[in-house]
């Protein structure tokens, strides 16, 4: 019966998640002009959202019609509940960062630390709804079915939801970021949020819709999908016949992760004067901790021995290892994006040109430590402690998004700064905030990829166990084939999202000059944009364009069992691992590098705003804009959901 524990550990993170709701509703906004900003932005936001939902809703409906006549009604039914907490914690931690935004500015009049609290609390909100909501969903469930295979569809709900809320949310910002920069920035030369540019509350909800909402479902996910491969794993092997260890250590793992997430957040507090980045690597740092011990206790527990413990430590030593390599090329205190700034003064091509070979040199570092933490985890535990290592990366998730999801926030904070015309010494504090935004935001990015990986490999493993594929033949025509096909996918999605944030930009950067030129005094701050005409475009494009990645997603691996059988669809999954991983870390890390070459540039370095390396730097930020946001993390998400469906249809493959 201590199964019971998991979905109590759960609802004890929601409760935590609660009471900083509440917290951060008692705070009052000082300011009627911050409020109003803050209401336009929590109005588009959410009636993105809704619109967003509602297209979902229909391709879960069909989903569950099929899992309900294939699968059973119990993996529709699981399907359908990961689908539904997926898409409540993304309501949940959206609804709150909407209004924390205005409440960080307020703050900032305080001081540092009292901003930082605001925004973390906020981002604490979708980090704890995360990684409770997965572990309550999942621990129900297994409470009443007792079979990880029969409830694998509650990692496919939860995957359905990311692509398409990942997809959509980054067509949404990126679409609305490149059209305010383009023509705010560079062709009018007015100021990053200015009140003037009418795409500048689109671009402002785009940060919510993308990097709080997508984010938190694209690590759903992940979080979700490691630990039932494992389950399934645990269930399936021979080691574990006659033992429930297997099935239950990724959960006590996960509960684990909740409680000391919990921990870490409480110490997540900065004075007047501290390092900011010094105070979230703390939290980070004392979560990490927690469940390193936690984890050899309940290895030792279940187990009788270390070789559990050492799976579980080397995925979360690789998961930290990858951070730090993001940080080391995207952030400006290092010397890559350093060089990438001095490459602007002679203009956007170097810049692209130098932006891109960045991105292609970091993918060698991360996926040397992916490799290593996989042979470590073997060695010490076989496949099991492959899958181990994903939730051993994954267990701190609730820390993880807390961390990323303060960026947006901080980012809306500062943009209402700007906008409601408060003291340079509050935007002073909201753009430090913003700043150490955008390094854990790429942070979070680098963990998402390796988290990815080993969570698709995890998940492949599980499909192995399922169709009994011992090797995969590459003499094989078909696994030939079914390797090129999967190898396809990535540079596919990546292609029809980029083209996606291409098209639905031209048409907003069309409807900012007309409204430039049509509405009179704008630029004089007596006529008033169309704020929502813009908010229109980016959320129709969004939803339009989202449609074909989800679904072929979804359908490709079918198609490819059905048609070239198991072995070859093992083929298509470890194409599609490899080059998607491939591709998520270029695009992120090249992406992210422009974005601070350009900031780099904008604190006086090689002529400072306004010179001809500022504007070529804006080029390369536009750039990759959609690579670091829209593209990019698509990968992540693709290739897990490819892997999931997979394993839950692996039964009509055999067939």
């Amino acid at each position: 019966m201590v199964e019971i524990l998991i979905p109590i550990v759960g609802l004890i993170g929601l409760g935590f998640a609660i009471y900083l709701i509440m917290k951060i509703m008692a705070l009052k906004v000082d300011d009627e002009k911050m409020e109003e900003i803050s209401r336009y932005i929590q109005e588009g936001a959410m009636a993105f959202l809704k619109r967003e939902y509602l297209t979902i809703f229909i391709f879960v409906l069909v989903v569950f019609g099929v899992l309900y006549a294939f699968r059973g009604a119990i993996n529709a039914v699981s399907f359908i509940t990961g689908a539904f907490l997926s898409g409540l914690a993304g309501f949940i931690g959206m609804y709150v960062a909407t209004r924390a935004n205005a409440r960080t500015t307020s703050a900032a009049k305080k001081g540092m630390s009292h901003a930082l609290e605001v925004a973390f609390s906020g981002g604490a909100v979708m980090g704890m709804s995360v990684a409770s909501f997965g572990l309550l969903g999942l621990g129900i469930l297994y409470y009443f079915v007792r079979d990880p295979q029969t409830i694998n569809g509650f990692a496919l709900g939860a995957s359905s939801i990311a692509l398409f809320a990942r997809v959509g949310g980054g067509i949404y910002t990126k679409a609305a970021d490149v059209g305010a920069d383009l023509v705010g920035k560079v062709e009018e030369g007015i100021p990053e949020d200015d009140p003037r540019n009418p795409g500048v509350i689109a671009d402002n909800v785009g940060d919510n819709v993308g990097d709080v909402a997508g984010m938190g479902a694209d690590l759903f996910e992940s979080y979700v999908g490691s630990i039932v491969a494992t389950m399934v794993l645990g269930a399936t092997l021979t080691q574990f016949k006659g033992t429930s260890a297997g099935v239950l250590y990724p959960m006590f793992l996960a509960a684990a992760g909740v409680l000391s997430a919990i921990v870490g957040a409480l110490f997540v507090k900065a004075k007047e004067g501290d390092n900011l980045h010094s105070a979230l690597n703390r939290g980070t740092f004392i979560a990490g901790g927690l469940v390193l011990v936690l984890s050899l206790i309940l290895s030792l527990v279940m187990f009788k021995g270390f070789g559990v413990f050492m799976g579980t430590i080397s995925g979360l030593i690789a998961g930290i290892i990858i951070g730090l390599l993001t940080e080391y090329y995207t952030s400006y205190e290092y010397n890559p994006v350093k060089q990438l700034s001095e490459s602007a003064k002679t203009g956007p091509a170097t810049v692209i040109i130098r932006g891109m070979a960045l991105g292609m040199g970091s993918t060698a570092l991360p996926l040397l430590v992916i490799a290593v933490a996989i042979l470590i985890a073997y060695k010490f535990a076989g496949i099991y402690g492959i899958a181990v290592s994903a939730v051993g990366m994954l267990s701190i998730t609730g820390m993880t998004v807390a961390v990323d999801a303060y960026g947006p926030i901080a980012d809306n904070a500062g943009g209402i700064a700007e906008m409601s015309g408060q003291d340079p010494s509050v935007r002073e504090i909201t753009d430090s905030l913003d700043a150490l935004g955008n390094t854990t935001a790429a942070i979070g990015k680098g963990f998402a990829i390796g988290s990815a990986a080993l969570t698709a490999l995890a998940l492949f493993s599980a499909y192995s166990q399922a169709v009994g594929l011992k090797a995969i033949d590459l003499i094989n025509p078909k696994v030939v084939a079914g390797l090129f096909i999967g190898g396809i996918m990535p540079y596919l999605l990546s292609s029809l999202a980029l083209l996606a944030v291409g098209k639905t930009a031209f048409r907003m950067i069309e409807e900012i000059r007309r409204q430039f030129r049509e509405i009179p005094g704008i630029m004089e701050g007596k006529g008033k944009p169309d704020y929502a005409k813009c908010v229109a475009i980016s959320t129709q494009g969004a939803l339009k364009e989202m449609i074909i990645p989800g679904v072929s997603a979804v359908v490709a691996p079918i198609i490819v069992g059905l048609v070239l059988g198991p072995q070859a669809l093992g083929g298509f999954l470890a194409g599609a691992l490899i080059v998607g991983v491939l591709v998520a870390i270029m695009m992120a890390n090249a992406g992210g590098a422009w974005d601070n070459a350009k900031k780099y540039i904008e604190q006086g370095h090689f002529g400072g705003k306004g010179s001809e390396a500022h504007a070529a730097a804006v080029v390369g930020d536009t750039v990759g804009d959609p690579f670091k946001d829209t593209a990019g993390p698509s990968m992540n998400i693709l290739i897990k959901l490819m892997s999931i469906v997979s394993l839950v249809f692996a039964p009509l493959f055999m067939r």
